[in-house]
């Protein structure tokens, strides 16, 4: 066999480096010639360069640890960086899934602990932390509902939801085999209790409800909301997405709720975005836990295993356990901040998003004139006169170094610009985002075209989106 070209200057790239190519004889592989490339572009590039290019990509990138991320119903606090030394012990990343139950103690005794203190928070008599999102979440509470509702010889078909209710929700209740009922909010933002009375019946197998909602407000009815729906034997689910806002000081199982998935990748500070990794642990009580996916973690003799063995389960739903690293950094979290301090987290999400609810009620539109929880829903509608949309007010943030609020959500509020600062974000930064949402809301009025054209301070100036979303290339040419 003839010894292989080990280099061959390839075309230059898009940023001017010559790429080598590395010619792999084909002989040499197991695997099957037509899978096999021909050849493999290895840069030859001085280290310092190296550097050099990543940490300008890093400054180019936006992300918590640089500046503010005020996107509402997603709750992108800081994450303490001993979380990540913590998830990167040897011991944990390096553990293989399969190992025996006696070869990993340690990460089952973890993810006992975690569920332990899960239950503190909610209120609820039991806990898997298998779903790995908040969708897949929501996913398996529907199918425990389902499970319930057919193990006591029911099939109701429906289930409510406001029509504030998170995209996920009306996904999942269609793939779990329900109807969507949606139910129109209050003027206060609200459930309607007295629309809900008209459409409870024995068809239908229970609520879905986000609390406090994605308006950023607490469902003061909520109580009466679930005699309401266990009046029929419905149950009771809650969208944790917004459990940043009441850890430590309202437990969902108190407010009437049966079953509830938490997003530990949201309110127990682990870094997500942009697909993943997520955690979404669902929570339930006691008379629901055998319908809960296997296996189960359990505690006997100071030792800790798995059950497989509950002919009642609805299986399993994701691989091994669930996202490990995220329960690792959730219990982190947990257990630096403790009973007080999560409470205390909370208390400072709520007073954060009414100290800019209060300094900019006066700039922009505010539907729902009310205290609110961690986040507040403004209207960009008031800027809409001066030919400026809510879509541009989030383009001109670029500008300024902050990434834009969530837009256009809840679809009940025209114009929305849904702002959630966390409790991580410090006075000084706040009063800065407040300071440059005025400059905005006034350049509106008076340079209408310069927010229009925004951004014009960033790597990337405003995009067709439309074209974009049409003619999608992500794709780079290897040779």
């Amino acid at each position: 066999m003839s010894e292989p070209t080990i280099f061959e200057l390839s075309k230059p790239d898009r940023i001017g480096v010559r790429l080598p190519k590395l010619d792999i004889p084909l002989q040499t592989s197991p695997i099957p010639p037509n899978y096999l490339r021909k050849s493999l572009p290895i840069p030859e590039i001085h280290e310092l360069d190296v550097v050099r290019h990543y940490t300008r990509l890093s400054i180019m990138n936006h992300h918590v640890d640089k500046e503010m991320y005020p996107l509402g119903s997603c709750t992108m606090k800081y994450n303490p960086k001993i979380n990540e030394e913590l998830a990167r012990l040897p011991g944990f990343c390096q553990l293989h899934p399969l190992s025996p139950a006696n070869a990993m103690q340690g990460a089952l005794q973890l993810m006992w602990e975690l569920e332990e203190a899960l239950k503190i928070v909610t209120g609820f008599s039991a806990v898997s932390l298998q779903p790995a999102a908040g969708a897949q979440g929501e996913f398996v509470g529907l199918l425990l509902m389902r499970a319930y509702h057919k193990s006591r010889g029911r099939s109701p078909k429906k289930i409510i939801i406001p029509d504030s209710a998170h995209g996920t929700n009306p996904a999942s209740i269609t793939l779990a085999g329900f109807e969507v009922l949606q139910l129109p909010s209050t003027h206060e933002g609200l459930v309607n209790v007295e629309e809900l009375k008209k459409v409870v019946d024995e068809n239908v197998a229970g609520l879905m409800i986000t609390n406090p909602n994605t308006l950023g407000l607490f469902e003061k009815h909520i109580v009466e909301i679930s005699s309401i729906i266990h009046s029929v034997d419905g149950l009771m689910y809650m969208d944790g997405a917004n459990l940043n806002a009441i850890v430590g000081i309202v437990k969902p199982f108190d407010m009437g709720f049966d079953i509830c998935h938490l997003n530990l990748h949201k309110t127990f500070s682990t870094p997500h975005g942009g697909g993943g990794p997520g955690s979404g642990p669902v929570c339930c009580r006691k008379d629901l836990e055998k319908f809960l996916p296997v296996p189960r973690i359990v505690h006997t003799n100071g030792k800790f295993d798995l059950n497989w063995h509950e002919k009642d389960s609805i299986g399993k739903v994701h691989t091994f356990f669930g996202n490990f690293g995220v329960f690792v950094r959730a219990l982190c979290y947990i257990r630096m901040n403790g009973k007080e301090g999560l409470k205390k987290n909370s208390q400072m999400a709520v007073l954060n998003a009414n100290y800019i609810r209060c300094k900019l009620q006066e700039y922009y539109d505010l539907p729902y004139p009310t205290k609110c929880m961690h986040e507040v829903v403004f209207s960009g509608d008031r800027q809409k006169k001066y030919g400026v949309r809510t879509l541009d007010i989030a383009k001109r943030l670029l500008d300024f170094g902050f990434h834009a609020p969530t837009v256009y959500f809840p679809l009940i509020v025209h114009e929305a610009i849904m702002i959630e600062p966390t409790e991580t974000e410090s006075l000084q930064t706040l009063d800065r985002f407040i300071e440059v949402m005025q400059i905005i809301a006034e350049e509106a009025q008076t340079n209408a075209e310069l927010v229009v054209s925004a951004p014009t301070k960033t790597p990337v100036s405003r995009l067709n989106e439309a074209l974009a979303a049409k003619l999608l290339d992500v794709s780079y040419p290897l040779e």
